[in-house]
């Protein structure tokens, strides 16, 4: 999955899903994508309004639904439950277990969350990103 693949699949067709799995590509894209963002807008409310971050909290709100979503369902795609994003509560330690949890790569063929995102791919065990 690229880049405008991943944006368009967590803005527009799975904003509030839950359900299913969701890539390592398609998780750490939108998270590029949501981090490239945060760091324009803080540039241009600078530039702006000074020390307020009023289009950087705008534009938060507006991608915290589809980042939680597409978190849980990466969640999904590693064989556990969304629950798991609660550890996010325990600072520092909870963030780092994520981000470890994230980089895993998904269970092979279905599990109890849905089909495998890379079954239609040709060579998926060298695409599985």
């Amino acid at each position: 999955m690229d880049f405008q693949t991943a944006v368009r699949t967590c803005l527009k067709e799975k904003y509030a899903t839950l359900e299913g799995r969701a890539r390592r590509s398609e998780y750490w894209w939108f998270f590029l994508f949501v981090f490239l963002c945060n760091l324009v807008l803080s540039i241009v409310d600078a530039i702006l309004f000074g020390e307020a971050q009023i289009l950087q909290a705008l534009f938060s709100l507006a991608v915290i639904v589809p980042g939680v979503c597409v978190a849980a369902r990466r969640m999904h795609d590693t064989g556990r439950s969304a629950w798991w994003l609660l550890l996010v509560l325990i600072p520092i330690v909870g963030s780092l277990i994520l981000l470890f949890m994230f980089a895993q790569k998904g269970t092979d063929g279905p599990n109890e969350f849905g089909p495998d995102p890379l079954a239609g791919e040709q060579g998926s065990s060298a695409a599985h990103t």
